[in-house]
């Protein structure tokens, strides 16, 4: 899938407090992962890139993702907190 960096961004900055976690959690990755995914740079402290790969370029770049279960994850939290 690719999607721009701002985008994936503004999805990441919608999400709830304790998100990283819950997500970590459930797909039973490292925190630092999850925040790597959503262009942090959480390396050092034990985090992988995830399969995500940042081309720079205009809307902040282009974000291809080699899987999308962290994202899927990320939407399905916003749906949870859209509907209630």
């Amino acid at each position: 899938m690719v999607i721009t960096f701002n985008e994936l961004r503004r999805i990441k900055d919608r999400l709830p407090s304790g998100s990283s976690k819950r997500i970590a959690e459930e797909l039973g990755i490292d925190v630092d992962s999850v925040r790597n995914y959503f262009g942090g740079r959480h390396f050092e402290a034990g985090g992988s890139p995830q399969g995500v790969h940042f081309e720079k370029g205009p809307d902040g770049g282009v974000v291809t993702l080699d899987d999308t279960a962290i994202l899927d994850c990320a939407m399905r939290i916003l749906n949870e907190v859209n509907h209630n």
